[in-house]
C-alpha cells in the first residue's frame, strides 16, 4: 500500500527492531559478558499500516508489550523506526522539525509535568507560551478555554510540586494544549487517576476534539476511555494489527460466538488467543 500523504496520519509497513543484551544468571556469565556480549533481536512493531483522517479519535489497543507505546513514540518523533515510512501532517516525525513539534503533543499518563516544580501552574503555562512561540492574544484565549474545560482556575497560582496526581494531570494537559496541537497521541492518559479525575479527562478530550477538529490516537487499558471517546479501534498484538474498524463491530468480528460481550471480554479473548 503506497503512502497517502492526504491523510493526517499515515503509517506504511512500519517496523521497529531492538537489540537487547542476553546473559544467563550467575557471576561467571556476568564476567564473560564483559568481554563478549550477546544480543537477541526483538521486533516491537512489525509491518504496521494504517491511516487516520482529520478529526478522528481512534483507540489503539493491545496487551502489554504489543508495540503501542513504541508506535506512539515513533509518531511523535522520539524514536527512529528500522523500516517503513510515516507521515503526520505531511511531515516525517523523526526529523523533529520545529514546525512539526509545534503541531503535535504526546501525553503519557505516567509522565510527570516537565519543568521546575517550584513554578506555579500559570508560570509553567507562560513558559510553554515562550517555548512554542504562541502569540499573546492566542495564549490568553487558549488559557481561558483550558481553565473552563479543565476547571483549573484554582490551580493557576499553586506550585506544581504541591499538586495531587489528578491536579497534575489536568495542569499537564493545559500545558500540552496551550499551543493548540492538531494531533494528539495519548498514552494511558487516565493511568492512576480516580474515577472523577478520569471522567474529567475524558470529557476534556471529547470537547477538545469537537472544538478544534484535532486528530487523536489513544491507548488505554481502561475500556471506559475507549467506549466514551472512540468509534474506531485498531488492535495490535505482537506488533501486528489484528483488527481495524468500527468499535461496534468488534465483538462480531473477534467473538461471534459470544452473546452481547463487553469490550473487556472481547479483548481478554484476543489477548489469550494471541498468547497461545
Amino acid at each position: 500500500m503506497s503512502l497517502d500523504e492526504a491523510r493526517t496520519v499515515w503509517v506504511d509497513r512500519l517496523g521497529m527492531r531492538y537489540r537487547a543484551p542476553v546473559r544467563p544468571a550467575g557471576l561467571r556469565a556476568a564476567l564473560r559478558s564483559v568481554v563478549r556480549r550477546e544480543y537477541r533481536e526483538i521486533d516491537a512493531v512489525t509491518h504496521l499500516t494504517f491511516g487516520l483522517d482529520a478529526g478522528e479519535v481512534v483507540g489503539f489497543l493491545g496487551p502489554n508489550g504489543a508495540g503501542k507505546t513504541t508506535t506512539l513514540k515513533i509518531l511523535a518523533g522520539i524514536l527512529h523506526p528500522t523500516s517503513g515510512d510515516v507521515r503526520v501532517l505531511g511531515c516525517v516525525p523523526w526529523q523533529r522539525r520545529r514546525s512539526y513539534l509545534r503541531t503535535i503533543a504526546l501525553i503519557r499518563g505516567s509522565q510527570p509535568i516537565g519543568g521546575p516544580a517550584e513554578l506555579t501552574v500559570m508560570d509553567s503555562l507562560r513558559y510553554q507560551q515562550l517555548l512554542y512561540e504562541v502569540p499573546r492574544d492566542d495564549f490568553r484565549t487558549a488559557v481561558d478555554e483550558l481553565v473552563d474545560l479543565l476547571d483549573i482556575s484554582e490551580l493557576l497560582p499553586r506550585q506544581v510540586r504541591a499538586l495531587s496526581l489528578g491536579e497534575r494531570m489536568r495542569a499537564g494537559l493545559a500545558m500540552a494544549m496551550v499551543y493548540r496541537p492538531k494531533v494528539l497521541f495519548l498514552d494511558e492518559p487516565t493511568l492512576g487517576l480516580d474515577v472523577s479525575a478520569a471522567a474529567t479527562l475524558r470529557r476534556f478530550v471529547a470537547q477538545y476534539a469537537a472544538r478544534t477538529g484535532a486528530t487523536i490516537l489513544l491507548t488505554s487499558h481502561y475500556m471506559a476511555d475507549v467506549e466514551a471517546l472512540c468509534r474506531r479501534v485498531i488492535l495490535i498484538d505482537h506488533g501486528r494489527i489484528r483488527y481495524d474498524g468500527d468499535l461496534g463491530a468488534l465483538s462480531m468480528t473477534l467473538a461471534p460466538d459470544l452473546v452481547d460481550p463487553t469490550l473487556d471480554v472481547v479483548l481478554d479473548r484476543l489477548y489469550r488467543d494471541g498468547a497461545r
